[in-house]
């Protein structure tokens, strides 16, 4: 559903994106992840039909940015991180006002309007001033007039900026029921935890390069290709530790007190094994668990910068 080819834009002999490739099939949430003035929002932007690539492709629904931007522009709904609210305008005018925007006849825009703030759980806000809204709201707003028309294909800029913990979580549960409803779904945060809670792909760029793309699962693998559990004992964890490090599954210990992390080829069947063992063996375990990869971890190890 979306398409990107080589794709590259130049401000004077900076390159703020450079010769990406990447696809987003429908219906799937990509996670668009990169530091400050990686490139992130150049490539957004390019999408929106806001901004010409200086080289490569770009496609949305099969349409190119470039040769067909009315097309694109009418299956695509696009939120940037920066957007205006006028004042002295209400929610209910401010959705109607884009509606006409997008020749939605007035006949329908009634019905879809009610549609897009129910979705959106503004109802109660309909006739409240725009100005008058927290952040929370106003973001709300802005994704509801992103919704006006129906689009296939979402391209969301830090949507959840700002946003208190509560409001983010509802955020997360409103983007998973609109992939629910097919939608595709481009979206950059910084909040990482939450890109891999709804994510079905992420890719990570740095000084518009894309370092890193897959699956969350799949790039997690490929960080850290080993499972990697930690026991914790009541007791010394020394003999565990010696016993443990022998057994040809396991790559790598580290112990520190009475904790032990282990990391190996192991599966469920090995694990069971170790867990009888070292009960035989006299060790009172206190804990067992898998320690999955964050995309934190992931982030932190292929780029140079921080998050944003």
């Amino acid at each position: 559903m979306i398409k990107l080819i080589h794709l590259t834009k130049l401000f004077g002999k900076h390159a703020a994106v450079y010769d990406l490739s990447f696809e987003v099939p429908q219906g799937k949430i990509f996670g668009f992840i990169g530091p400050n003035g990686a490139g992130k929002t150049s490539t957004m932007r390019i999408l929106a039909t806001l901004s010409k690539p200086t080289a490569g492709t770009a496609e949305v629904g099969g349409f190119d940015v470039q040769t067909q931007a009315a097309e694109v522009r009418q299956i695509m709904g696009y939120m940037p991180d920066h957007f205006g609210v006028y004042p002295g305008m209400r929610v209910g005018e401010y959705l109607d006002f884009f509606g006409a925007a997008f020749r939605i006849p007035r006949a329908k825009r009634e019905q879809i309007i009610n549609d897009v703030l129910a979705l959106t759980d503004l109802q109660k806000k309909r006739d409240d001033f725009l100005d008058t809204l927290s952040q929370g709201n106003k973001q709300r707003v802005c994704l509801a007039k992103t919704l006006i028309h129906d689009p296939k294909v979402l391209v969301l800029d830090e949507p959840a900026s700002g946003l208190d913990p509560r409001a983010r979580i509802e955020l997360r549960e409103l983007l998973k029921t609109l992939r629910s409803m097919g939608k595709t779904i481009l979206i950059s945060s910084h909040i990482l935890s939450d890109l891999a809670d709804f994510s079905d792909m992420i890719g990570i760029i740095e000084q518009g390069k894309l370092v890193l793309t897959g699956s969350v699962q799949e790039v997690a693998k490929r960080y850290r290709p080993h499972r990697l559990i930690e026991w914790q004992f009541l007791n010394d964890a020394e003999p565990a530790h010696v016993w443990l490090r022998s057994q040809p599954s396991v790559v790598r210990t580290e112990l520190n007190d009475h904790r032990l992390r282990l990391e190996g080829n192991f599966n469920d069947e090995d694990l069971a094994r170790f867990h009888t063992e070292l009960v035989q063996r006299g060790m009172k375990i206190i804990l067992c668990r898998e320690i999955e990869t964050n995309l934190e971890e992931v982030f932190m190890s292929v780029t140079s910068g921080g998050v944003s």
